[in-house]
């Protein structure tokens, strides 16, 4: 009998990307195999995200474009899972009859049970925080060979309540994975290829399944053989401990960029935001990371236009990133999330929003390109990735997640190479071998 295909599409973070690549191997237990073509699927699985505005309304207008497919195949399945089920539950049904099953981001290791269920033309809705460890129920990994790069989520959900962000309502409390079944996982990634593994949580420093935190897990994955890079997102500034501060100095395979979000400059905003820190604070940390690492990437996220902000507010979230100098960051218009503190507050013109924006955009856009060209005739070490588009060129990243091209005949992916930066471009890096 010939497999069936299951399509997944995936919106959202890393942490999404994971739980897809998870979803597709208990699904693989049942049976099916991934495609990339909707046309040719035997179920398909939209992962989605609510953090961004109208999320759930681009969930409806996707299921919308599977209607003729399901007209012409009654037996397809659709399902929708991630944050937009947890939030919306039944109401994804009724708006759109034609989905069969829900099922939220703590429950996706019941999907194979909630298909069965539909076979008869029942609807199958799941959206409960179960007690059970949903890694403990899927399927194990199989041994197929794998990229050089892979994500490993170790922590879930939130406790911080910002203002204005959906995740603890969707993903729930923070939750740590225990150590070893994280680092099994790990050793077993690093046996079918994987040189650089990336730690995924909602708040992944606040990781507490090793008894010496995130930094002791980190140190912990240091020692496994054939592991080169450890990377970790994202961080709340309130659980950057010491002892993690401390790894970023003394862990080689730590890699030397970090992504750590303040959102905004201003201490009346901060506040607003529920984000329990100040912006001195903020840079007080900053000062003590680049202590124990000078050569430290720093990306941020940023809200503008966030309820109450005024002109004077924005410029003190553009002193911030004057001060900090970030190689990248990710910047947002604010926008309302139901359900949320901030969404019943005056909110500030979009035409303003829309100022702001551009101008914070020009900065760090200054910024990034200023690092990058800062890199020129310096050596970086390449993780190699995949082929470029031109003939005998490779791609990978450098230490501080550069994307950078090669153009040689002399690198597979999963190589590690010493590369001298010759010139740098709007999003990427080029060079060529380092002379010995």
């Amino acid at each position: 009998m010939a497999p069936k295909k299951l399509y997944i599409k995936t919106y959202g973070c890393q942490m999404n990307v994971y739980d897809s690549e998870r979803m597709a191997e208990a699904m693989g237990g049942e049976g099916y195999e991934t495609t990339a073509r909707p046309e040719d699927a035997d179920m398909i699985l939209l992962n989605t995200c609510h953090i961004r505005e109208k999320a759930a309304e681009k969930v409806y207008s996707e299921l919308g474009r599977y209607k003729g497919l399901k007209a012409d195949k009654p037996d397809l399945k659709i399902g929708v899972a991630g944050c937009v089920a947890q939030a919306e539950g039944a109401e994804i049904m009724r708006r759109q009859p034609m989905v069969d099953l829900v099922v939220g981001p703590q429950s996706y290791h019941r999907l194979p049970d909630l298909l069965a269920r539909t076979h008869n033309g029942a609807k199958a809705l799941d959206t409960e925080f179960p007690e059970e460890d949903k890694f403990d129920h899927l399927t194990a990994r199989p041994k197929a060979k794998r990229g050089p790069t892979a994500f490993l989520t170790v922590q879930e959900g939130c406790d911080k309540f910002c203002a204005f962000c959906v995740v603890p309502y969707t993903r729930g409390a923070e939750v740590s994975r225990p150590a070893d079944r994280v680092l099994a996982e790990a050793r077993d990634l690093v046996e079918r290829g994987v040189r650089e593994i990336t730690l995924l949580g909602q708040n992944v420093n606040a990781y507490h399944g090793h008894d010496g935190g995130l930094a002791g897990l980190i140190r912990a994955l240091d020692k496994i053989d054939g592991l080169a890079r450890i990377r970790f997102t994202t961080s709340h500034p309130n659980d950057m401990d010491e002892a993690l501060i401390a790894a970023h100095g003394d862990c080689d395979k730590l890699m030397p960029y970090l992504h750590l979000p303040v959102q905004a400059g201003s201490d009346k905003i901060l506040k607003r935001m529920n984000r329990s820190h100040t912006a001195d604070d903020y840079l007080r940390l900053i000062e003590r990371l680049r202590a124990a690492r000078p050569d430290l990437h720093l990306s941020g996220d940023f809200i503008v236009g966030f309820p109450e902000e005024t002109e004077e507010d924005f410029q003190a979230t553009m002193d911030l990133i004057a001060a900090v100098e970030y190689g990248s960051a990710f910047s947002f218009k604010y926008s309302e999330r139901p359900g949320t503190p901030a969404a019943e507050r005056p909110q500030v013109p979009e035409d303003e929003k829309d100022d702001r924006l551009q101008r914070l955009q020009a900065l760090l856009t200054t910024q990034q390109r200023r690092l990058q060209d800062a890199m020129v005739g310096r050596d970086v070490h390449v993780l190699f990735e995949k082929p470029g588009r031109m003939p005998g060129q490779m791609v990978g990243k450098s230490e501080y997640l550069h994307a950078v091209h090669v153009e040689s005949d002399a690198f597979a992916p999963g190589d590690i190479a010493r590369i001298r930066i010759d010139s740098s471009g709007p999003n990427s890096l080029k060079g060529v071998v380092a002379p010995l």
